[in-house]
């Protein structure tokens, strides 16, 4: 699998996707820099007039809910329904679903009428967005030891997508096989952003990769050894330092990077059981 998620990167920067974003107001910049970082050529458009047709020339969109209102969903929705016409792959992070009831209903108006490639968030959102009473503060999980594959592959046969759920470590499934990504570094969680910018991130991946998990294995443990080494480069700095260096991380991290700290273990035996 390493192996191959070193080519996959290899066809990120060779191809140069252009991932067209409907992200929250908070994250805007971050993403984009992180896509261009990357490798890939970020698009931020929302407005109602011209998301279908961006969609359309994307090779993939990312519908995040982080600072929703109904002209933002409304776009949301014509966005993914266009992009489905034409064969891009969505990508959804339903953050906050469970922390008040609008977000809720909304991530799960979207799974309905949208066919959502992949949904990342962490496990309270997953949780919620099938239905299941999960803690959440604000837009983050609540604490608690959860049984994160478990949910990941509930969520995957209700939903009839590919679920990530991340946290300590990230699971991946698409509900029949899976993987555990034991990539990545606590300072993550002390950068705004962050998670976004993976959906993000996924999305260049799914732009260049038909195999749907292979694509998400690949920006999870990219994503995971960049956020490694930007740590270790700011170990005795704060978040603001590592935020800069994990942008410069994403930028400099190769194949051999990928076989020599990547971390991934196959769950098929677990989905299965």
């Amino acid at each position: 699998m390493l192996e191959t998620v070193g080519r996959t990167l290899e066809k990120v920067r060779e191809e140069i996707p252009l991932i067209h974003n409907m992200t929250n107001r908070v994250v805007t910049n971050f993403t984009a820099n992180g896509l261009l970082a990357l490798g890939a050529s970020p698009v931020m458009a929302h407005a109602r007039e011209e998301v279908a047709e961006m969609a359309c020339s994307a090779g993939a969109v990312v519908l995040n809910m982080g600072t929703p209102d109904e002209t933002e969903a409304e776009a949301m929705l014509i966005a993914g329904k266009a992009a489905n016409q034409h064969g891009v792959p969505v990508l959804f992070d339903p953050v906050g679903a469970g922390a008040t009831s609008y977000r809720t209903e909304l991530a799960r108006k979207i799974v309905r009428e949208v066919n959502v490639a992949i949904v990342r968030g962490n496990a309270a959102e997953i949780a919620n967005l099938i239905g299941e009473a999960w803690q959440i503060k604000g837009v983050d999980a609540a604490a608690g030891q959860q049984n994160t594959t478990a949910l990941a592959k509930k969520a995957a046969r209700q939903l009839g997508t590919v679920v990530v759920v991340t946290g300590a470590e990230d699971v991946i499934t698409n509900g029949q096989t899976g993987y555990r990504i034991g990539n990545g570094d606590p300072m993550l969680t002390k950068v705004t952003g962050t998670g976004c910018l993976l959906t993000s991130v996924m999305g260049a991946f799914a732009a260049v990769e038909r195999d749907l998990l292979v694509a998400g294995v690949s920006a999870l443990v990219c994503y995971g050894i960049a956020a490694e080494k930007a740590a270790r480069h700011t170990i005795n700095e704060g978040p603001g330092s590592f935020q800069i260096q994990f942008l410069n991380e994403l930028s400099k991290i190769t194949g051999d990077d990928v076989r020599r700290m990547g971390r991934v273990q196959e769950l098929a035996q677990v989905i299965h059981s």
